[in-house]
């Protein structure tokens, strides 16, 4: 077996963590069947040539008989600040045979309050009253918003030094350099948490930026979240959080002779005027680069503040993860140009000028689509989304705003011609799955899908990443976080932010709509609320997060104590919130109360199992009977005789057959109610943001594939297809975000970068592609394989490299006969379900599947073949299955 994927924290190799008994996990890959860990045993020390002597370490686990590789606690020590831990890990297979070795480590951060020496320094007004650079009035925009603190401090090392480590963090968002040269790759640092309950930090490794003799280290700090302009709410954040930014480090430095050096800020520091004179996440950043900084500095301000509550970045930070060329630049009159990039992203523009003359102002405008040919802006509501450039007169000049993000395919450049490039930012979450089959519509939907949340997941799971609201709504999230676990590892991700949103709950239970709360102060909506109970769950189901969990438990009670309190009667119809229903849905209205009580069944469910799994039976009993109480309220006050449901909507069906809200007796004709509705629209959706991931699943597990298949392919409005048959490169906000027949929708609500209705990603691994879980597995462990073929398409696959290892399920028809192709990883087990029309011509190398290793089982099933199989390589051929048309 290869050991791969070590983590510690569900972070490979991070640097700067601050937990005190951090878990550490690994992953099997080995294409043996039947091969799976059978003991392991973990060593750790403080340097990795150590780890080869027992009389160094510092832990030795010893060999300890488990088959689990997953979140390990470590045992060692206490650990100590500012250490790097080498550890590594020895494996023996199913035969007690060694499986093999892998290592790895991990850097611990500050982890006491006493650790920190530095201070919080910001902007003396009296001392450094702002100063306007020569043709300031000529910039536009400029009195937006202030101009961001320029802070440094010189110092002198010593020399022999060994390490050095820069802990840094802002009131605002920051970019250090040391000697001049940019600290790290990190964007939009500290990132975005409930400000009041959490500011984070991070650790940098500058050992190679620092030398011998005068040193110097400076730091750049703007708005960010902290004091620019957040949500819709016209005002500043710092109605929320701060009305300036302010900075905290400090630059430890450690000698071969054992002593240590700390450069801390403090009123040391000073502050001086720089090239950035405007700088906001939302309205964009201005740059004069005739203004080189070296006018004279003035002291900084200590600030009368702890440096607190401060906690380590424990998730993959924001960064540059790729760029992307224009496709087109179009002339637009003098010196003006539109340079369409092909594709709708979120980031910023670099531009490369030569020969602009000094004070030649350049500007840089965004937009996600054109309007008879020109930027379409309205849809940005208050965010100016732009970007001035003033030039130095330097021969060559690179433009490239550090401190906002945009959300565009389009820039208009005017002022000066250039070499241009889109940068696209986001959360560096690893994307470990990807789909693909023969349909290139589908393909196009898939693709859109993940640049949806590459554009949305920068810093919180934003709702949209261009116009001024890019807050962190919790329906969206819940909704789309099965899809996004598909494409990404999102477990730290999702597991950091989960925190902001306990973190907002108000003392009566209410989790609020939106985290960080900002703007949106309100008790929660259906669906929105729950994302404080269905997130937590799916952090366990998918990767095993049981701390998770149990940190978000008390929370997850709360919330349903709350809904219980003010609705006795057990139909969800008091303190809905905004109640926003079935957000989105199109030519239907979904009955709320009908929406809003199937939620609160679901979620009383959910928390009646997070109970067993933590060992909590009496609460679990008791959210069981609440949960069976609800349910028959559901049943007699919205499920008719004939199984018709309330409302007649196909999000109403949905909910009620999704999470077993209608009696099984009525579950064929529920169903046929739903199917009929699809039909008489021409196999159109109707379903908002809460509907859609359960379409594809429903239909699908009720026998009505095709249907499911219908809907994936229409290309007539209402559908995916419709809008990429216009032009659509990312998810929309609306289906009928442009049509036709209307045009742009109202520009109040209108983004063309939302994943809600992408998350029918979600159904094109699971069913489409065959990958799945059983309900009791947990990080899949236990892997239900259930390819369907159906549709137009002649082949699909998928692959995905899950919590234990990598998964991948994929199907081919050739004339009349279906390849089926499966991945099982060590110590994983799989039921495949094989699709034929004869079960007994299941083949493998023309030999019956029963007689193949790696095969525990073998029983017909109403679609084919059942196969159970132990982990390995698989492939199958069989006879093709019969397919209906829709």
């Amino acid at each position: 077996m290869r050991i791969y994927g070590l983590q510690t924290e569900q972070v490979a190799e991070p640097l700067g963590l601050d937990r005190p008994q951090p878990r550490l996990t690994w992953k099997l890959a080995g294409e043996r069947r039947g091969a799976a860990q059978s003991a392991y045993r973990i060593t750790a020390a403080l340097r990795p040539d150590d780890l080869d002597r027992p009389d160094r370490l510092i832990w030795d686990s010893g060999r300890r008989e488990s088959d689990e590789g997953l979140l390990i606690a470590w045992g060692g020590p206490p650990l100590q600040s500012a250490t790097r831990y080498h550890w590594r890990v020895e494996v023996w297979d199913e035969s007690s045979d060694f499986g093999g070795t892998a290592q790895s480590w991990f850097e611990t951060a500050l982890l006491h309050r006493t650790d920190w020496a530095a201070v919080w320094i910001g902007r003396d007004p009296a001392t450094l009253p702002p100063v306007d650079p020569p043709g300031a009035d000529d910039i536009a925009g400029a009195d937006l918003f202030p101009a961001p603190l320029y802070l440094r401090r010189e110092f002198h090392v010593e020399d022999h030094l060994v390490r050095a480590r820069l802990y840094a963090t802002a009131r605002g968002v920051y970019e250090a350099r040391l000697n001049g040269a940019r600290v790290g790759d990190r964007e939009l640092a500290p990132g975005w948490t409930e400000y009041h309950t959490r500011l984070q930090y991070q650790t940098y490794e500058v050992t190679g930026q620092v030398h011998a003799g005068a040193n110097e280290l400076a730091a750049v700090v703007a708005d960010g979240w902290w004091s620019g302009y957040v949500g819709f709410d016209p005002r500043r954040a710092a109605q929320h959080y701060g009305d300036a930014p302010a900075f905290l480090a400090q630059l430890v430095l450690d000698y071969a002779d054992g002593t240590r050096q700390v450069v801390a800020t403090d009123a040391a520091w000073t502050e001086g005027p720089g090239p950035i004179v405007g700088a906001d996440l939302l309205m964009g950043q201005v740059v004069d680069a005739r203004r080189d900084g070296s006018e004279q500095h003035r002291p900084v301000a200590v600030l009368d503040a702890e440096p607190g509550p401060l906690v380590a970045e424990p998730d993959h930070p924001i960064r540059v993860t790729a760029e992307v060329p224009a496709v087109a630049v179009g002339p637009r009159g003098d010196r003006r140009y539109i340079a369409d990039f092909g594709q709708n992203l979120v980031g910023r523009v670099r531009l490369t000028l030569r020969g602009a003359p000094a004070g030649q102002r350049v500007t840089v405008r965004h937009a996600e689509m054109l309007a008879d040919g020109e930027l379409y802006t309205a849809n940005l509501r208050r965010a100016a989304a732009t970007d001035v450039y003033v030039a130095a007169g330097r021969p060559v000049e690179v433009f490239e705003p550090q401190f906002t993000t945009h959300g565009f395919r389009y820039a208009e450049i005017d002022g000066h011609p250039g070499d241009v490039v889109a940068r696209v930012v986001h959360n560096d979450t690893p994307f470990t799955g990807r789909f693909e089959c023969s349909d290139p519509l589908t393909n196009r939907l898939y693709d859109n899908i993940r640049w949806g949340q590459r554009g949305n997941f920068v810093a919180v799971p934003t709702d949209c990443p261009q116009r001024d609201e890019r807050l962190g709504w919790l329906a969206d999230a819940q909704i789309f976080a099965p899809t996004a676990s598909r494409n990404a590892d999102v477990a730290a991700f999702f597991a950091r932010w989960l925190r902001d949103v306990v973190a907002g709950q108000d003392p009566g239970g209410a989790f609020r709509d939106v985290a960080p709360v900002i703007t949106v102060h309100r008790e929660a909506a259906p669906a929105w609320g729950d994302a404080g109970v269905v997130i937590p769950w799916h952090l366990w189901r998918t990767y095993g997060d049981r701390q998770a969990l149990r940190d978000a438990f008390p929370a997850m009670r709360a919330w349903i104590a709350h809904i219980r309190r003010h609705n006795p009667g057990l139909l969800w119809r008091y303190r809905t919130g905004n109640n926003y229903g079935d957000w989105l849905q199109i030519d239907a209205d979904t009955p709320r109360d009908l929406l809003a009580t199937a939620y609160f069944a679901r979620s009383t469910g959910i928390v009646a199992d997070a109970a067993e799994v933590l060992g909590q039976p009496a609460v679990a009993a008791e959210h069981r009977a609440l949960h069976a109480a609800i349910r028959e309220a559901f049943i007699a006050a919205y499920v008719g005789a004939d199984g018709r449901v309330e409302g007649a909507t196909q999000t109403g069906y949905l909910l009620a057959l999704g999470f077993g809200l209608v009696p099984g007796h009525l579950v064929p004709a529920a169903v046929k109610h739903l199917a009929a509705d699809i039909e008489a629209r021409d196999n159109r959706l109707t379903t908002g943001f809460v509907g859609v991931p359960l379409l594809g699943p429903v239909l699908t597990d009720h026998g009505r594939a095709d249907l499911a298949y219908a809907l994936l392919h229409q290309e007539e409005f209402p559908s995916w297809g419709y809008s990429i048959r216009h032009g659509a490169t990312t998810i929309w906000e609306r289906w009928d975000g442009w049509t036709e027949h209307g045009g742009f929708q109202a520009a109040a609500m209108n983004s063309f970068n939302h994943y809600s209705l992408g998350s029918v990603g979600d159904w094109l691994f699971g069913r489409v592609a065959g990958i799945d879980q059983a309900p009791d597995s947990v990080a899949y462990r236990k892997l239900l394989l259930r390819p369907t073929p159906g549709g137009r398409l002649t082949w699909a696959r998928a692959e995905q490299d899950t919590a234990r290892g990598t998964v991948a399920c994929g199907w081919a028809i050739t004339d009349d006969r279906i390849t089926v192709t499966a991945t099982v990883p060590p110590g994983s087990t799989a039921t495949l379900t094989l699709p034929t029309a004869d079960p007994s011509g299941v083949r493998e190398d023309d030999r019956p599947v029963d007689t193949q290793p790696g095969v525990l089982r073998v029983e017909p099933s109403p679609t084919g073949l059942t196969v159970w199989l132990m982990s390995g390589r698989y492939t199958f051929t069989a006879t093709t299955p019969h397919r209906e048309t829709p």
